[in-house]
């Protein structure tokens, strides 16, 4: 009987433990400023490093500031600042500029902010073959 009891709680503690914590916000990765400017495929990489178009021609080479990232929801029209300090920023390429990134964390509605403790990348378009003339 003991080795049920012992059996039922391990399956429970297990079943709570891989649940990830915080609700998930899906939408495009991106930062603040091209949020605001709603130049979502028009973001210029620099923008992940320095923070603006043209900053990399104000700071000295090597120099990189701190990841400025925002997700922007299309249903609601909602921009969130994402703090990432929990997760690899360099994971986190996989999603930029791309729609269907799903953020899961908590959010801080004082700030505007979610709390990142997951990330999760759209998958990649399927390949296809072109039979044809061109």
């Amino acid at each position: 009987m003991k080795k049920i009891v012992m059996l039922c709680a391990a399956l429970v503690f297990s079943a709570f433990a891989s649940e990830p914590e915080g609700q998930e916000y899906e939408g495009i990765l991106t930062t603040p400023e091209c949020a605001a400017q709603g130049a979502f495929a028009d973001c210029y990489l620099e923008n992940y490093a320095c923070g603006s178009d043209g900053c990399f021609k104000k700071i000295d080479a090597g120099e990189r500031g701190k990841p400025n990232i925002a997700l922007f929801q299309h249903a609601t029209g909602k921009t969130y600042k994402v703090d990432v300090s929990k997760l690899k920023v360099s994971e986190l390429g996989e999603g930029m500029n791309k729609n269907g990134v799903v953020i899961i964390g908590t959010l801080d509605d004082a700030t505007n902010t979610i709390l990142a403790s997951e990330f999760k990348a759209p998958p990649p378009p399927k390949k296809s073959f072109f039979k044809g003339c061109l």
